[in-house]
Formats: C-alpha cells, sequence, structure tokens
C-alpha cells in the first residue's frame, strides 16, 4: 500500500492525524513532522499522556479519549509496542494506521485490514508529503545547490 497514486490520495483526503507519541522536544522527529504537517493545513491531535498540550494543540493521554474520529493514526511508537494502539485505532474508527519509518508490525497491519483501514508502514507522513507535493526544497533535497546540469562557465 505504498504506491505512489495511494499515497497521493491518502495524503489528498485523510487531514486529521492524531500522532501517537509525538513528543513536545522540538528536536524529535515527531515534533519536527507534526509541526510541517501543522503548518501544510492537516488537523493534528496530539496523543501522549507527559503533555497538555504540544504545538498549540490540546494532547490526549491516548486513542480512545479523543472525542471525534480522526483519518489517520500515526504512530511514532516502537515496533513491539504497536499492537495495542492498532486494537485503539479500529475501536475508534479511524480510516488508517501509519507506521513511521523503520517500524513494521506485519501482525496488527493485517488485523487493522481486516477491520477496513489502511495501512502504511516504514514511511514517513512527512518525507512523503513533501516527496508527493512539492516541499522537499531548502530543507529538503530541491536546494538547487546540486544539480545535474551542467554548469555555465563564463570565462572573464
Amino acid at each position: 500500500m505504498t504506491d505512489i497514486n495511494t499515497l497521493r490520495r491518502v495524503l489528498n483526503s485523510y487531514k486529521r492525524i492524531a500522532v501517537v507519541g509525538l513528543s513536545a522536544d522540538w528536536s524529535r522527529p515527531s515534533y519536527f513532522a507534526a509541526k510541517y504537517l501543522l503548518d501544510h493545513g492537516f488537523e493534528i491531535i496530539p496523543v501522549n499522556p507527559k503533555y497538555d498540550e504540544i504545538l498549540g494543540q490540546k494532547c490526549y493521554p491516548d486513542l480512545l479519549s479523543i472525542p471525534d474520529p480522526v483519518d489517520i493514526v500515526d504512530l511514532f511508537q516502537k515496533t513491539e509496542r504497536i499492537p495495542p494502539f492498532v486494537d485503539d485505532a479500529i475501536a475508534t474508527g479511524a480510516k488508517l494506521v501509519w507506521m513511521q519509518l523503520g517500524i513494521v508490525h506485519e501482525a496488527s497491519a493485517q488485523k487493522a485490514r481486516d477491520a477496513g483501514l489502511e495501512v502504511i508502514m516504514d514511511r514517513c507522513i512527512k518525507i512523503e508529503y513533501a516527496r508527493l507535493f512539492g516541499g522537499l526544497n531548502t530543507i529538503g533535497v530541491n536546494t538547487g545547490i546540486i544539480s545535474s546540469k551542467r554548469p555555465l562557465f563564463v570565462n572573464r
């Protein structure tokens, strides 16, 4: 489920994202990814029992505490901690479970699919959005510093 058309469809249509394990520490990947998505029109719902608020958004202790349905449950968790979060994603009526880079849990993915959820594993939602919608620029690969074009030299 990681072909470009699927990723583009998901990122175009699903805008309400519960980020499980979102940290309030600006240097953590979860914070950077959530801030980027928030700045690009997504609604971010932080899920972390340690905080009351992250990025100006009310933080919830768990998925089951979120009052309204979410589209995507984005998991910044260790692989062995994935199953209960997938169970909660199913229980809350989420549409998709997204496991971040390096996270693959086949049994949980199959359980989610069997319950009707879509699953994306081992991908970063921020990187995929930037890659597919043109956001890889000054902090990505499209800086203009490295180019496949031969430079034009002027004799002086």
